[in-house]
């Protein structure tokens, strides 16, 4: 089995994970199911990712978790943009 290739259709399911929720928070301007502790988690997780693959020197890692973290960002503005005005963002569900 080649191994990279498998590491590359991990790195294009999760670098893309998040799509559809920004284009769903897009579509409805709402972030009512949406969790902001869950976004940061997961952007601290493909941070360390990130850096992980750079201090190993593995390109799947670093192109993964970089662009992963792109999107994970792009949800973290869009939930700051679209949350209720006054709510408190990290206990708005």
């Amino acid at each position: 089995m080649q191994w990279e290739l498998v590491g590359w259709c991990a790195a294009l399911l999760t670098m893309f994970g998040f799509v559809p929720q920004i284009l769903k928070i897009y579509r409805t301007e709402s972030v009512s199911d949406v969790s902001l502790i869950m976004l940061l988690q997961f952007s601290l997780g493909m941070f360390l990712w990130l850096l992980y693959g750079l201090y190993i020197q593995d390109r799947i890692l670093i192109v993964s978790n970089a662009i992963s973290f792109l999107t994970l960002t792009v949800a973290t503005g869009m939930y700051m943009k679209y949350r209720k005005s006054g709510a408190s963002p990290l206990l708005h569900p």
